[in-house]
């Protein structure tokens, strides 16, 4: 299986990374950030996880997100795969899809480095 390079990113602080595939959460799931006794925590807290992955069509989109991954590192040209996927802040729903599609790539036997670029910057007010 391929190597995938998977980085968490949030809009609001700068462009998406350069990816094969970019993953934009931003208006289809539930954002954690709306609620007040999560918004100061990360994808590292567990009831952040958890709102994430209960919102209805996430995990289905990890597993699209995954058959996508397969398609493009069963291409001719070999390489690392990169996926980008993002949020609002980065602090949320990225960083645990992020996690999400990375077990379920290492499941498959693919060779998987996950980064979250921006889920240690400070909460952004709106």
């Amino acid at each position: 299986m391929g190597t995938v390079e998977i980085v968490s990113f949030g809009y609001l602080h700068d462009a998406p990374p350069a990816a094969h595939l970019t993953i934009d959460l931003r208006h289809h799931f539930r954002d954690p950030h709306v609620s007040p006794e999560l918004r100061y925590m990360t994808a590292d807290d567990e009831p952040v996880r958890t709102a994430v992955l209960n919102t209805p069509g996430l995990t289905d989109l990890v597993e699209a997100t995954a058959m996508a991954v397969a398609a493009f590192a069963s291409g001719p040209s070999a390489g690392t795969v990169t996926v980008a996927d993002g949020c609002a802040g980065g602090r949320h729903r990225a960083p645990t899809f992020a996690r999400a599609l990375a077990e379920r790539l290492t499941a498959a036997g693919h060779s998987v480095t996950v980064s979250h670029r921006d889920m240690a910057k400070a909460v952004v007010q709106r």
